[in-house]
């Protein structure tokens, strides 16, 4: 029997990828994208796993995940996320996370790391790997091309049409991102700053935009700096007129 996953994912793009790359293994796939939404189905069915985000629009993956273990339920939770810090991925292990995962990785990695953790019920062979991690050098001196399709295709297991399905979503949630991201910055508001770009940059990496991912980075970096907003502003700009 294929096993029954739960997805929690606020981001459409990235949770369309994630969810289309669980099904593959095969798996039965339910989605939320709140901690509200994930408590609900939890509670109600019986998962073979939790794959959780970090950041949701009402809380955390460790809020849901102590809410869940609260009330008794002891199914196995993977933490997806786009940071790379290393502080945030002790957290989440503290936290009671099995595993965690840096997002946007390749849809063959994601399944492998759903595998070590089900074991034979996935019915796929996991790799030999111990999580996908990503450490990316990055030269600033040479501005990154609009659209990186090779990282898009890997990410796509080089399917082309794919590529095009989630870009088209990923450029109609862009411009309300990019208002949010706009407010957030203007007014000072560093946590919801965060948490908008946050929830951008996986959307990033899945479909390419790597000029708008490298400017989501550099604002992330320097919040309160009005040049790093107008980069950030301009590459959003750039992404939409150049779809």
């Amino acid at each position: 029997m294929n096993p029954w996953i739960l997805l929690v994912e606020d981001d459409p793009t990235s949770r369309a990828f994630l969810q289309a790359a669980t099904e593959a293994l095969p798996a039965r796939v339910d989605t939320a994208a709140s901690v509200a939404e994930a408590l609900a189905l939890a509670c109600a069915n019986d998962y073979a796993l939790w794959l959780v985000d970090a950041n949701l629009p009402d809380g955390s993956g460790i809020e849901l995940l102590a809410k869940l273990r609260g009330r008794g339920f002891s199914t196995p939770a993977v933490a997806h996320t786009a940071s790379r810090e290393a502080g945030d991925h002790r957290a989440l292990r503290a936290a009671g996370f099995v595993d965690t995962l840096v997002k946007p990785l390749p849809a063959g990695a994601w399944r492998e790391a759903i595998a070590r953790v089900l074991g034979a019920e996935a019915g796929i062979a996991s790799g030999a790997g111990h999580g996908h991690r990503i450490a990316e050098v990055v030269d600033e001196t040479v501005p990154p091309p609009l659209w990186d399709d090779a990282r898009a295709l890997a990410a796509l297991a080089g399917d082309a049409g794919n590529v095009a399905a989630m870009r088209g979503l990923f450029l109609a949630e862009l411009p309300s991102t990019r208002d949010a991201v706009a407010r957030a910055a203007t007014s000072g508001d560093t946590e919801a700053l965060r948490a908008a770009l946050h929830r951008l940059e996986a959307g990033c990496g899945f479909v390419g935009a790597a000029r708008l991912e490298a400017a989501l980075r550099r604002l992330r970096a320097l919040p309160g700096s009005a040049e790093a907003l107008r980069a950030f502003d301009a590459a959003a700009q750039d992404t939409l007129s150049g779809a």
